[in-house]
């Protein structure tokens, strides 16, 4: 709602001889409190979608981990261990990712005129993927270690004491690898899609259906494009010492277990990314309803 008045700002603004440039420079500006209404939002969000779904994000991660020949894999015990550690970490990253999201996505559409094209939103998403995953990669590794029952090595201290500061973002590249592709194609999907349905429409803003529609679309698609990178970021997470990178995890998986297992936990991911993705923009534009526009 917020980016919408700004773009009708941008196109209402003067010519260049009346001094179109301030007020471009104007227009992108997000006050302070916008901005902490845009991070309030995302951490309730963000917090949400973990709480209501971590039991398939739980069996996900341990249909990926899993290797050929283990037998020791439970899938149904203890589906929500780890979450309150969990829920400490994503909250912050969460507010972290739309204190980048939102004032990028602004200054890149007034700078393209104020047509919010896909393009700003792709790389508004990929660069607050970036500044967030400072937090989220050490969330994620000790949420999946935790999920596949690695208690004793699965806490700060623990991963700390064993393998350093550095054993906190295991898996570092390969979760850019994964999330960030991942991050632009959702909210530029999203994004998109509402701008469109809105136009359709004729209506100023998405409700809460529409917009749990809209997120559901956009997470199942994007949830089944990047599964192949989610597996490859499940193992070396939980599994570091097994490959030496990227590369090697992928030759390793392929030959010993085939192309399909690349797309091990397709259904869970899709399922609950899909349904995760309804209830993430939905409460988000709820949230926003509360802390951006009062």
């Amino acid at each position: 709602a917020m980016s919408d008045r700004t773009t009708d700002a941008a196109r209402a603004s003067p010519s260049p001889s009346s001094g179109s440039s301030g007020s471009s420079a104007t227009s992108s500006m997000m006050s302070a409190r916008e901005l902490a209404g845009h991070m309030a939002s995302g951490a309730v969000a963000g917090c949400a979608v973990e709480a209501a779904f971590y039991p398939l994000d739980t069996i996900k991660t341990r249909l990926q981990a899993a290797r050929r020949g283990d037998a020791s894999v439970h899938l149904f015990r203890g589906l929500y261990r780890g979450i309150g550690g969990n829920l400490l970490g994503v909250a912050p990253a969460s507010a972290l990712f739309f204190a980048a999201y939102e004032p990028m996505k602004r200054a890149l559409e007034d700078g393209e005129g104020g047509d919010g094209g896909v393009g700003a939103r792709l790389t508004a998403g990929a660069v607050a993927g970036l500044v967030s995953s400072v937090v989220r990669v050490p969330t994620e590794v000790i949420k999946t270690r935790r999920q596949v029952g690695a208690s004793a090595a699965a806490s700060v201290s623990g991963i700390i004491a064993a393998t350093g500061v550095g054993g906190l973002f295991a898996g570092y590249g390969s979760f850019l690898l994964r999330d960030l592709p991942f991050d632009a194609i959702e909210f530029a999907g999203y994004e998109t899609m509402k701008t469109t349905w809105k136009e359709f429409n004729g209506e100023d803003d998405v409700n809460g259906g529409e917009a749990a529609a809209l997120g559901a679309v956009a997470g199942a698609f994007t949830g089944a494009v990047t599964t192949p990178l989610d597996v490859v970021k499940t193992r070396l997470m939980t599994n570091p010492d097994a490959y030496r990178g990227v590369i090697d995890c992928v030759r390793k998986t392929v030959s010993e277990e085939g192309a399909v297992a690349m797309f091990k936990g397709l259904q869970p991911r899709v399922l609950w990314i899909g349904l995760g993705g309804g209830c993430f923009f939905s409460v988000l534009e709820t949230a926003r309803g509360v802390f951006v526009t009062p």
